[in-house]
């Protein structure tokens, strides 16, 4: 038969080894837990620092090549020019000067023009500190009386993209023609059906008309009669047409002047019968 020993409990009184057991599972969980929470603080703060000395050292590398980028700045005195009085036969031209005050190329991306009787030339690129130009050329007999052509430009300078470049003045024709350079003769056959035409110089000198030419004179008769002398004609259009229907013709008139050797009068007559039972 075997003898079982009794354990004794230790002279304080309390409990042997299953209490002091627990007590160091506890210690020991508890140091994990501390250590595992502390291993996470650490990375956690070491990853937030790392992403923050990266963002302040491409800030601080990116700075100074931002900085020197700087932006273009156009500058620009007149946006507006007045030719004054000029005569019709004349290409009409002006360059507006634009300087670049900015720190980068200042680049005039468009010009359009309103009309397309006005013509563009101009400097793409401006340096910083530099100077170029826009020039606008209207066409030869394109403007008449007062007139006003407008330009709009595109740039690339932020605080001004875009402008409008205006051009004015008083364009007086060489030779003025009133009414018109178109006659209508509108009647019954039989009728006194005539028009009339004026031609005023503005040249300085003498002007005359020397000769006039016509086209179907089995159906007009024109007749030039002077009203100021070397100044002021006035062509009488009569028709002689006495059949019904439409017919058309030109006058030409040859003058003196070299730049408006040759004037042109364009007729058409229309004649219609009385309907039955009219007047």
């Amino acid at each position: 038969m075997r003898l079982t020993r009794i354990p004794r409990d230790p002279p304080d009184g309390r409990k042997g080894r299953p209490h002091h057991h627990k007590e160091h599972a506890r210690s020991v969980i508890a140091t994990a837990m501390m250590n595992r929470l502390n291993h996470r603080k650490f990375f956690g703060i070491n990853r937030l620092g790392a992403l923050l000395f990266l963002a302040l050292g491409a800030l601080a590398w990116a700075g100074p090549s931002l900085a020197a980028a700087g932006a273009p700045q156009a500058v620009i005195g007149a946006t507006t020019f007045d030719f004054g009085q000029i005569y019709e036969d004349r290409a009409l031209t002006h360059t507006f000067v634009i300087k670049n005050t900015g720190d980068a190329p200042l680049k005039i991306e468009d010009v359009d023009p309103d009309c397309a009787c006005t013509a563009s030339s101009y400097d793409k690129t401006i340096p910083p500190g530099g100077e170029g130009g826009i020039t606008l050329t209207i066409k030869p007999f394109s403007v008449l009386h007062q007139f006003k052509k407008e330009t709009k430009v595109r740039l690339n300078d932020p605080e001004r993209p875009a402008l409008s470049l205006v051009m004015v003045g008083k364009a007086q024709p060489f030779i003025e023609i009133q009414p018109s350079h178109i006659v209508r003769l509108r009647g019954k056959p039989g009728e006194d059906i005539e028009g009339q035409v004026r031609f005023t110089s503005h040249l300085p000198g003498p002007w005359k008309i020397t000769e006039v030419r016509n086209s179907i004179p089995d159906k007009i008769d024109v007749t030039l009669k002077p009203e100021v002398p070397d100044k002021v004609y006035v062509l009488e259009v009569h028709n002689k047409w006495q059949q019904s229907g439409p017919y058309a013709g030109l006058v030409e008139l040859l003058t003196t002047s070299k730049e408006r050797p040759r004037l042109i009068v364009r007729v058409f007559g229309e004649l219609y019968l009385p309907s039955a039972g009219g007047q």
